[in-house]
């Protein structure tokens, strides 16, 4: 058994939609259909989930919401409308559906969000599960609540429970194909509740997990992983199999092809994955396994990401005074903030960290209480910086990795700001300025990829 997620842009338009039949019919092993919200159907064009949120956004305002809601209606009747199904009833409860969500939540805006937000996923699912019907397919929509997604009530952010596995092993035992919405599902006291970012990709997920699937297919609108940001290496390789592990980390440090929330099920479950083309299926994707060979190719890919700062320390014989490190990080948690890397000397100490979070005084606070209760030397707080995480397992057997990325550096006449290496070798983490990110990547690129014998390439 397969489940199958297709992502926004697979589902954008009623000719993706045939794309997507078109997959399902051609593999009776995809069972288990799991669907986003109609994405963008060209460059500038506006995702279904965005414009709900405009229309949450309008209601908490108290403004007039009728034409948001039109529009949403609109999108699907033009996907309808071109599949030649007959959907006046599907149309005529996707609006009551928003109204009565309007409604009922009104007065209270986290779950009024999250409700209005979920309805794209919802409605696209019923829909696809119609036109699967239409062309002959036995198919049918199932809500999370009766699959059995039971989540944490946390608005925005829900986690799935332990008992929602052994509910969805059952939807092995239905007849057809399964439309699943994805990006929420129901609390224990009956809240739709969404998942955090890249919602749908944990719905499949979990999904998979749950059903005990041979493989989770992950459809998308491209061929394969990059082992880097096509925007900004032209024509990168592509990866024909990469590690859960590689996939993680590279997930966190700023890849766009899956969260790195989104892995957790199927990495437990020990299940495959294979990301695919909805576009160009017969392309072969890329399989994310447990292991795979490291000798030709130790590198699985490089990521970048900006907007970080980095808060730098030094206090003489640092090093020597108990619980400091205890004591500033309580300062970050004083002050809810997240930290991502904390490189560390002798008597120095830099705790990097995403710099939207330094909002409403708060930088001030946390360099002033530095000072007054860790009485340190020097503190200051350093703006736009930029990290990239060289990942690869297989690091940790090759001799000369570090050494290769900072030649490489040098050679491009980029400034380290700092470099980190966690105790697992799976990755190594470069901190330079914002404006030399993209001049640092393509040197790491060339190093690693161009000079390197090739192996790992689709």
């Amino acid at each position: 058994m397969k489940v199958a997620k297709f992502g926004g842009s697979s589902v954008a338009s009623a000719t993706q939609f045939r794309k997507v039949a078109h997959i399902i019919n051609s593999d009776v092993e995809r069972r288990i259909i799991v669907v986003s919200a109609p994405g963008k159907r060209f460059k500038d064009d506006i995702k279904i989930t965005d414009i709900l949120i405009q229309l949450a956004q309008a209601v908490m305002a108290g403004k007039t919401c009728d034409e948001i809601v039109q529009a949403v209606v609109k999108r699907y009747a033009e996907i309808a409308k071109e599949l030649e199904l007959p959907a006046d009833e599907f149309l005529a409860e996707l609006k009551n559906d928003l109204h009565r969500k309007m409604n009922e939540y009104r007065d209270n805006p986290s779950r009024l969000l999250d409700a209005i937000k979920a309805s794209g996923e919802d409605h696209n699912a019923r829909l696809m599960a119609l036109y699967l019907q239409e062309i002959g397919l036995e198919a049918s929509y199932v809500s999370p609540r009766e699959a059995g997604i039971v989540v944490t009530d946390e608005p925005g952010n829900a986690q799935i429970l332990p008992e929602s596995y052994e509910k969805l092993y059952h939807l092995r035992n239905r007849r057809g194909v399964l439309v699943i919405p994805g990006f929420f599902g129901y609390s224990p006291e009956g809240n739709i509740v969404t998942f955090p970012r890249g919602g749908s990709d944990i719905t499949g997920s979990i999904v998979a997990a749950g059903v005990k699937a041979d493989v989770y297919e992950n459809f998308t609108d491209v061929d394969s992983i990059y082992c880097v940001n096509p925007s900004i290496v032209e024509n990168p390789r592509q990866l024909r199999e990469i590690t859960y592990r590689e996939m993680r980390e590279l997930s966190y440090s700023g890849f766009s092809v899956f969260h790195d929330e989104a892995l957790e099920p199927v990495y437990k479950a020990g299940i495959p994955v294979c990301v695919k083309n909805t576009n160009n299926p017969a392309a072969p994707g890329t399989w994310i396994v447990a292991k795979r060979n490291h000798l030709d190719e130790p590198i699985a890919g490089i990521a970048s990401d900006t907007g970080f700062c980095s808060i730098n320390i030094s206090k003489y014989l640092m090093n020597r005074e108990i619980g400091f490190g205890r004591k500033l990080l309580q300062i970050l948690e004083d002050e809810g903030i997240s930290y991502e890397h904390a490189p560390s000397g002798i008597d120095n100490m830099s705790v990097i960290l995403r710099a939207n979070q330094l909002k409403e005084g708060k930088e001030q606070r946390i360099l002033a209480r530095i000072q007054a209760e860790l009485k340190v030397d020097e503190v200051h707080i350093e703006h736009g910086l930029a990290l990239i995480m060289v990942v690869g397992e297989g690091m940790e057997r090759a001799v000369g990795m570090a050494a290769k990325a900072t030649t490489a550096l040098a050679q491009a006449n980029i400034n380290l700001e700092m470099i980190n290496q966690g105790s697992s070798e799976v990755s190594m983490m470069f901190g330079v300025k914002e404006e030399a990110v993209v001049d640092a990547v393509r040197a790491l690129y060339q190093a690693y990829f161009q000079e390197a014998v090739v192996g790992n390439e689709v």
